[in-house]
């Protein structure tokens, strides 16, 4: 792996001369020693996360305060609704009326749509502020909603005060930003998924991977196969109560998530990890007789039967109704661990699972052991590999890349928020190793996999998998400050990833994720205030 150790930028003095901080301006803090001085407090343009593509501080700023309105600039619904969306971020933390009104006239934070705005892509954006306002900029309603959200940033913390002034001008670098919540190891509620949604989106993450089923749990009802949830959602890893979501529930987080530029992608891992769809139904098994429901951590036993026609039926009952529930291009049916079936069996299987995707109008997600099979054409492979995975597995996936299947990169070792910090981490595993928030930050998508070209990287993800991971405090413990880095690593340019310069950022988020109440882990690699 390949460690980019650029930096961000020279410090800024909020009020001097104007000054740029762009993603290759060179800077000092790489070798810094301990018992060195402590550096100077950043300036809020500098402390922004991600890292943007540039920012600059000029001149005098803008008066957030009681008078302080949002200006749509024109009649259009989806505007209405972000600015809506940012007024109500801005009120709870400031205490201010912020009204939402139409028209471009007038200071306060206007937000525009620019359709010639090319330099800034379909997600990015351009930030004004100065004494007569501040104005965000982009092609897209979701532009302007990553520009609130760096906004969000540089406002006072708490009441009214003085956004500094100056301007940014950013865009992501990658299209595919992920995390993924694993509710099948352990059940969670639509509203503990709403609440990461948004800890999500304001860091600029824009995918939302579900992992709805496995062999412990089914978590989402369906109306040809009531029984997969009635049954197979009762129980999870320890033998707890387990659970499941209602169709209208999933409606509700999915319109949740897109009114934050959050696309859902849903799991339904097979052919393996089927236990619960397996001990629901004696007709999925080869011997028509249903298993136990299963309560422990192993994995790699089950699998459907590939030889019934029945399991086609089943998989095309089943998908169909999760594609007419999700508005998102993709579908990911897993693929990963299915030791249980033989190599052949697994790729007849994966050919029919496929053509079903397809079939419903979506495009193929899966874990990139579907390399190994007959990848279908314009198939997304997600690698969970890591530093010891063996070089023919790695090779399999740079081919099927190469052939023009797109990765999403979720190495085990870098990515995975269930792995521990270090040994004293209570929560998680730690079978890839030990994944402090230092290496979780310090590696390069685009020069990840040996032999690959960054314009075959769709993205990167980092999933957090549930078999250890049982209560909301858990799960912000393992996936915070991590799962920033993750979002750095998806939206900043190459030339930002430092390590100094992020770890400084991210301290400066502190007081913000104290005041959202996230129970995040203190690494002692970062310097916190």
């Amino acid at each position: 792996m390949r460690v980019l150790r650029r930096t961000l930028g020279a410090l800024l003095a909020l009020g001097a001369a104007p000054a740029m901080v762009t993603a290759c301006a060179p800077a000092h803090g790489d070798d810094a020693r301990p018992g060195d001085d402590p550096p100077a407090a950043l300036a809020p343009f500098e402390r922004l996360l991600p890292a943007p593509v540039s920012a600059r501080a000029e001149g005098p700023g803008y008066s957030f305060g009681p008078g302080t309105v949002i200006r749509t600039g024109r009649a259009d619904e989806e505007v209405r609704r972000v600015g809506e969306l940012l007024a109500e971020q801005l009120r709870r933390p400031s205490g201010l009326p912020l009204p939402v009104v139409d028209g471009a006239q007038g200071d306060g934070i206007r937000l525009r749509i620019d359709e010639g705005a090319q330099e800034v892509g379909d997600e990015g954006y351009r930030l004004e502020s100065g004494p007569s306002g501040i104005t965000l900029t982009a092609r897209t309603p979701a532009g302007l909603f990553h520009a609130g959200q760096t906004l969000r940033q540089l406002v006072p913390a708490t009441g009214p005060g003085t956004v500094p002034g100056g301007a940014v001008t950013d865009r992501p670098r990658f299209a595919y930003r992920g995390a993924m919540v694993d509710i099948a190891r352990h059940f969670f509620s639509v509203e503990q998924v709403k609440r990461y949604v948004d800890q999500l989106a304001q860091y600029k993450v824009n995918t939302l991977h579900l992992h709805l089923t496995d062999d412990q749990g089914w978590r989402l009802a369906v109306d040809s196969w009531p029984r997969l949830a009635e049954y197979g959602g009762g129980s999870e890893v320890g033998g707890g109560p387990g659970g499941h979501w209602t169709k209208d529930e999933y409606r509700e987080l999915v319109a949740y998530a897109g009114q934050r530029y959050v696309d859902v992608v849903p799991e339904i891992d097979m052919p393996g990890h089927m236990n619960a769809a397996l001990a629901s139904y004696a007709e999925l098994n080869c011997d028509g007789k249903a298993p136990e429901r299963y309560t422990g951590t192993k994995v790699g036993f089950s699998s459907l039967c590939v030889a019934k026609e029945r399991t086609y039926e089943f998989i095309d009952e089943v998908l169909g109704e999760l594609a007419e529930l999700t508005p998102g291009r993709y579908l990911h049916i897993g693929g990963d661990e299915a030791h249980a079936t033989p190599a052949a069996d697994y790729a007849a299987f994966m050919d029919r699972a496929q053509a079903v995707v397809g079939r419903y109008g979506k495009t193929v997600v899966a874990w990139h052991q579907l390399a190994t099979a007959r990848p279908a054409r314009g198939a997304v492979l997600q690698y969970w590999g890591h530093d010891k995975t063996p070089a023919a597995d790695r090779a399999a996936v740079v081919a099927a890349a190469k052939a023009g299947h797109p990765l999403i990169l979720s190495p085990a070792d870098r990515l995975y928020l269930d792995m521990k910090y270090d040994a004293a981490t209570k929560p998680g595993l730690a079978w890839a190793g030990y994944v402090p928030v230092q290496r979780a930050y310090s590696w390069n998508p685009g020069a990840y996999l040996a032999g690959l070209a960054e314009s075959s990287v769709l993205g990167v993800e980092a999933p957090l998998w549930t078999e250890n991971v049982a209560t909301r405090a858990e799960w912000e413990l393992m996936a915070f400050p991590r799962v920033m880095g993750l979002a750095e690593l998806g939206w900043s340019p190459a030339a930002a990833l430092d390590w100094t310069s992020y770890g400084r950022r991210l301290a400066a988020q502190a007081p913000r994720l104290d005041a959202q109440g996230i129970g995040f882990f203190r690494a002692p690699d970062v310097p916190w205030p």
